[in-house]
């Protein structure tokens, strides 16, 4: 596989409280990744931009909020385009968790 990686998240939270979640809750990505592996984010607007450095290469993604859906996209390098179905999987398992409120936990 290779191209980007998208998942679609929809959702019921409006958009500002979707951002606020997952601004929340993405400092738990590391823990979901390999041993080593260092996240950088930033907003732009309504849309997370990550760099990910896993495994010796770089990999770009972006959390792109709506009204009513949350779209992930990762952008593999081609040495990692092997693991997309693997990715894909992993993200459909796991990004729910970016939209959990922990504030109520």
């Amino acid at each position: 596989m290779s191209g980007p990686v998208s998942v679609d998240l929809p959702h019921r939270l409006g958009a500002a409280e979707a951002r606020r979640r997952i601004a929340a809750n993405i400092g738990g990505l590391t823990d979901r990744l390999p041993s080593g592996a260092q996240v950088r984010s930033n907003w732009e607007g309504d849309t997370l931009k990550l760099g990910i450095g896993v495994l010796g290469q770089e990999v770009a993604a972006d959390i792109d909020v709506r009204e009513n859906v949350v779209r992930l996209t990762v952008m593999l390098p081609p040495a990692l385009a092997f693991f997309g179905k693997a990715i894909e999987a992993g993200l459909r398992r796991g990004a729910p968790d970016l939209l959990e409120d922990r504030a109520k936990k």
